[in-house]
């Protein structure tokens, strides 16, 4: 795992940590990125009032969290002191804490436990169902702007090599290999809740959409909205409008409605016209 990957999973999970405490109420969530040779590394901790779990190192199989991580489940104690079915490697850094009752889910990307979050709280108790399925949710939803995060990294790398080509001509495979990575990521923008990680997102949209615009070329007359060049995006894609409406959670009607009023802003009267007045235009790659 790369440094600056690590670093950006931390803080995701941290954030993920946060949302779980305040869904559930728990007083205490911890939690950290699975490093290499499938070790979890407890780095961020919220309502501990020691210093006992930060930084431990957890081996796959061990303790409460070493076993999620092995098992990629979800796993709850009520009471982990007397608990059976776990080492107790951990016991001294989890007393120390005072930890009864613990939840331990799995963050899972691409069939790999990349994290673990725990809430936990001092008194022996059943956590309920409303609990372990807030747990469940806050860990989805951090599983998937990891999965958007991980596209987002490996098309920068590509962004970048194309537009830094300069004056290098390209073939046609190479612009649709633009073209597809510009669908991907605008559609990948509309499955996150994450605003930063959706500006990040637009904004490598509008560098692959530039590097097709041809010095000299005028701006469009009237800016779309981001809804508009969602839209533009799958009809330029082939996409019918309820093909359109479907990626995009919308009825195809309304899809029609989005795309005339791209077309009256571009001053165009069909798809295909509407399509290559908008990559002259440079709003698409």
């Amino acid at each position: 795992m790369g440094e600056q990957r690590l670093r950006d999973d931390r803080v995701a999970i941290r954030a993920a940590l946060l949302q779980l405490r305040k869904e559930t109420g728990l007083p205490v969530v911890f939690g950290g990125p699975v490093l290499r040779g499938r070790r979890l590394q407890l780095s961020e901790l919220v309502g501990t009032v020691t210093n006992s779990l930060q930084g431990l190192a957890v081996a796959p199989g061990s303790g409460l969290g070493g076993k999620v991580v092995a098992l990629g489940r979800v796993l709850a104690l009520n009471d982990y002191p007397s608990a059976r079915g776990i080492t107790h490697d951990y016991d001294a850094a989890v007393g120390a804490e005072g930890l009864r009752a613990i939840i331990a889910v799995p963050v899972v990307v691409r069939r790999t436990v990349r994290g673990v979050l725990y809430g936990a709280a001092r008194n022996a108790a059943s956590l309920g169902d409303r609990t372990l399925g807030a747990a469940v949710d806050t860990a989805r939803g951090l599983e998937q702007n990891l999965v958007v995060r991980d596209e987002l990294d490996g098309r920068r790398t590509s962004v970048r090599a194309f537009t830094e080509a300069g004056s290098q001509p390209w073939n046609s495979a190479d612009w649709e290999e633009v073209r597809a990575a510009h669908t991907e990521l605008r559609l990948l923008a509309q499955d996150t809740d994450d605003d930063e990680l959706r500006a990040q997102l637009q904004g490598v949209c509008d560098r692959l959409a530039a590097a097709q615009r041809r010095p000299g070329t005028p701006a469009p007359v009237a800016a779309l909205t981001p809804r508009e060049l969602d839209v533009l995006v799958c009809v330029a894609a082939g996409c019918t409008n309820a093909e359109s409406g479907r990626s995009l959670g919308l009825r195809p009607e309304t899809v029609k409605s989005y795309l005339r009023q791209v077309m009256r802003k571009l001053g165009t009267h069909g798809r295909l016209e509407t399509v290559i007045a908008a990559r002259r235009a440079g709003l698409l790659p």
